[in-house]
């Protein structure tokens, strides 16, 4: 059974993956406060991604993300998403790919229901959970960066292979 993340998202076409949070869940208020806008030419279409598990990916699909959203959507989602991709991918690279340069990363962006779902798969199997590293730690505040963003989330295995992380941003608009 997955670990569960916030409400039911639709599946993305072609991946069987969806995004759902456990009841009695609630997160924090958000960092900041999010504008109403019109949403102008969404794709109908996901888009996907194959990148190397490789730190340089990180940058990379970043970029490729945040560039595919819509023009009139970049200023109020684009950091927000931008963030949700580094963590998902750098999380993809360091745990789910052991370090193996010859592993793949897949990325897919999709909107759906009024958000936009961005899922990263990798080959591990292992699960991702939350943590609370102390004051000190240098690392593995990820997660707890994409709980505090995402509008939902969830970790799912995938049908053949490995693991998928799917994060949800809401948007106001059609689509």
């Amino acid at each position: 059974m997955p670990e569960v993340h916030r409400a039911d998202a639709p599946a993305c076409p072609g991946t069987g993956v969806s995004a759902t949070r456990a009841a009695g869940h609630r997160r924090s208020q958000p960092l900041h406060a999010r504008t109403e806008f019109a949403v102008p030419e969404i794709p109908l279409v996901p888009l996907h991604w194959h990148l190397p598990a490789h730190p340089k990916s990180v940058r990379r699909a970043r970029h490729a993300v945040t560039e595919s959203l819509p023009p009139a959507l970049r200023p109020n989602l684009g950091d927000d998403l931008g963030l949700l991709t580094s963590e998902l991918v750098t999380n993809a690279i360091r745990h789910g790919a052991d370090g193996r340069d010859d592993d793949l990363i897949e990325l897919v962006l999709w909107p759906a229901d009024g958000h936009y779902w961005l899922a990263v798969s990798d080959p591990g199997m292992g699960k991702p959970a939350l943590a609370h590293p102390g004051a000190e730690a240098e690392s593995g505040r990820g997660l707890l960066l994409v709980d505090h963003i995402a509008t939902a989330w969830t970790v799912r295995p995938r049908p053949t292979r490995g693991t998928s992380v799917v994060a949800g941003l809401a948007y106001r608009g059609g689509g």
